[in-house]
């Protein structure tokens, strides 16, 4: 005997829903799932009309099933936002080059402007190229921070009053995870935040409005809607720290699938200690960019490539960026240590 869907309870249920349990339909599922997102934009206050919206897109399942369900709700509730297509191409031969071209599917697909910044025009070096001389144990991390500045640089360029990104229920719970393990108590902080406020000058403002869907769910509104998408993982990746939180969230999910949202709870309802001593955010001394710093990661990761010391911004080397600033030569010993690389 067929299950009915338990909301509408006429039609058949085709799927379980990951993030309730409920046997539902195709129609209830879509119309569920879009008035979540419409319910956390909201309650959040996310948007006000007239606003200008970058949504970040990299072809991915999160951000194509982001851009589809914002212009459907700015069209469904008349949220009065102008949106538009931001990219960020890393140079990644055999994975980014074909994502973009998902992208500028998607751009038509939604009639929305596109724009794609890369990092080579913005750094002087592709990820390819970055990968060649630091190796592939800590390539995710040049890769994190010239891509969330690139971002940045994109939005600037195109006006915008907010960047919207297609980060999910899981991204979220898996970074507070990290940072519990690192130890990060500044980013453990504020990685739950739905939403950033203009933090500086050339720091566009963020919010997340797949903030609470699931990526089990994200997955299958984009099979049901027939969504373009591109979903090969990127190659660099699988030596990611965060691939191993990602595992260990999803051994944690198969046991109790309410560990995704307790663990974003958690985050959310966060208290520090007083007396807690936490990094006072200023700007970078040669780039401006937001840093609590003398110098921002960025130009501590691109000064390293470009003297050909790929370790100058891995791990605790604040020493160096006095020598950095000045212009200063290493010493033999400092040079020595900085240029090893774990392949």
């Amino acid at each position: 005997m067929p299950v009915l869907c338990s909301t509408c309870t006429e039609k058949r249920a085709v799927l379980k829903r990951p993030k309730t349990g409920h046997s539902i339909c195709k129609e209830c599922f879509f119309w569920a799932f879009e008035e979540e997102v419409h319910q956390t934009i909201v309650a959040a206050n996310l948007f006000k009309a007239g606003e200008t919206v970058g949504i970040a897109a990299s072809g991915g399942k999160d951000s194509t099933v982001l851009a589809h369900v914002m212009k459907l709700l700015n069209e469904r509730y008349s949220y009065g936002l102008e949106m538009m297509l931001l990219s960020v191409d890393e140079g990644i031969t055999g994975y980014r080059d074909d994502s973009l071209e998902t992208v500028k599917r998607n751009q038509q697909q939604y009639e929305l402007p596109l724009k794609i910044v890369s990092y080579e025009e913005l750094y002087g070096w592709t990820m390819d190229a970055i990968v060649k001389q630091v190796g592939l144990k800590n390539n995710c991390t040049f890769c994190g921070v010239f891509r969330r500045q690139a971002l940045d640089r994109g939005a600037i360029m195109l006006k915008v009053d907010k960047i919207c990104t297609g980060h999910n229920a899981d991204d979220i719970a898996e970074t507070v995870l990290m940072n519990v393990l690192r130890g990060d108590i500044a980013r453990l902080r504020r990685c739950t935040a739905i939403s950033t406020s203009s933090e500086g000058d050339g720091v566009v403002p963020r919010c997340k409005p797949l903030k609470y869907a699931y990526e089990k769910e994200i997955v299958m509104y984009a099979y049901f809607k027939k969504l373009d998408y591109f979903s090969t993982e990127c190659i660099y990746s699988p030596n990611a720290y965060r691939g191993h939180a990602r595992t260990f969230l999803k051994d944690l999910e198969s046991i109790r699938p309410s560990t995704i949202i307790d663990i974003i709870h958690s985050g959310e309802n966060l208290s520090i200690r007083d007396g807690v001593k936490m990094p006072v955010q200023g700007t970078c001394s040669k780039c401006g960019y937001i840093s609590s710093q003398t110098l921002c990661k960025s130009c501590v990761l691109l000064e390293g490539l470009n003297r050909g010391l790929p370790k100058l911004g891995i791990g605790k080397h604040h020493r160096l960026h006095d020598k950095i600033i000045a212009n200063q030569p290493l010493t033999e010993k400092e040079e020595r240590k900085l240029k090893v690389v774990d392949i």
